[in-house]
């Protein structure tokens, strides 16, 4: 039930993407952000207090929801749906790419600053368009598995408390888990939960990555070779394949506001990003996300036959 529930929502999300109002990620954000200003000290021991207190009010909450409605066989898999709706963000996400890849193929420069924000927190302002694509294909490739695969690898492993539960560490890192002076310290504990958390679906991303690429073996030798040079751990792996997989450099200097890093190139050897990549990576991701939807559904089922047996 939980398997055709999560194929359920995953048809959700591709039909009608996310809701403009209401959406329980944005609720869970609101309270979040209140319960931080309340909450902040400059130190890592309150900030991982305040993880502890969101992500485990949310999977205390998913896990009773779950009991209850999910005594029946109908009742748990329409909880799944409404969760992996929620927690999906993979048709939302190529749909701000295009948008900005047609203001850029329009000559709209400024359209395209305007809205590059919705989709990454880079300065725009002095980006110009080959820079924009760039930050698109790369939101496009990490956000591929954030909010596509590691939900679906969460929800194969632990149903729809590990959807729930993922979804709110990865908000809370996209919150409080950047290094600004106010949460260098406080937002520690919810960064490196995330990297925790991110883990598996990063590699899971990669490898389907390769498998939906054109060319697989260029896709699979920028991943190996490139990986793990990137400062984060888990992005750095589906942005690497991406990279491979699309035929593109990737990398190099970003702004964040008053902050810039120097990050190392992915994929050195191959060309330029430019306005026409935004679509292959658009294509691309939901590519990877029909994958990840098969393979998590399938592992999902078979841990479920793993375990009952287990137990006979």
């Amino acid at each position: 039930m939980f398997a055709l529930g999560a194929a359920a929502g995953y048809a959700a999300d591709a039909r009608f993407a996310d809701p403009r109002r209401g959406h329980p990620v944005a609720v869970f954000g609101s309270a979040a952000t209140r319960l931080e200003r309340r909450l902040w000290r400059d130190g890592r021991a309150a900030g991982a207090g305040y993880t502890a207190l969101c992500v485990g009010t949310v999977a205390a909450g998913a896990l009773a929801l779950d009991r209850t409605v999910g005594r029946r066989p109908l009742g748990r898999a329409a909880l799944a749906a409404a969760a992996t709706w929620t927690v999906l963000g993979g048709t939302s996400l190529t749909r701000e790419a295009r948008t900005i890849g047609r203001s850029l193929a329009a000559g709209d420069l400024a359209a395209a600053r305007e809205r590059l924000p919705h989709l990454c927190g880079r300065d725009p302002s002095a980006l110009d368009g080959q820079q924009i694509a760039r930050a698109v294909v790369e939101s496009v490739a990490e956000n591929t598995a954030d909010a596509v695969v590691n939900a679906l690898t969460w929800g194969a492993l632990a149903g729809t408390p590990g959807l729930l539960a993922f979804r709110a560490v990865n908000t809370l890192d996209a919150m409080v888990g950047h290094r600004s002076p106010r949460f260098a310290r406080f937002g520690w504990a919810s960064a490196r939960l995330d990297d925790v958390a991110g883990w598996p679906g990063a590699r899971l991303t990669a490898l389907l990555t390769v498998a939906a690429a054109p060319e697989p073996r260029t896709a699979w030798r920028v991943w190996r070779r490139d990986g793990s040079a990137h400062p984060s751990p888990n992005a750095g792996q589906a942005e690497s394949a991406f990279a491979g997989a699309v035929g593109v450099r990737l990398g190099g200097t970003l702004r964040y506001g008053e902050r810039v890093e120097h990050r190392p190139v992915l994929g050195a050897e191959l060309r330029p990003v430019t306005v026409d990549d935004i679509e292959r990576a658009c294509a691309l991701s939901r590519r990877v996300g029909a994958l990840a939807l098969g393979t998590t559904v399938a592992g999902h089922v078979l841990l479920r036959a793993l375990l009952k047996r287990g137990r006979a």
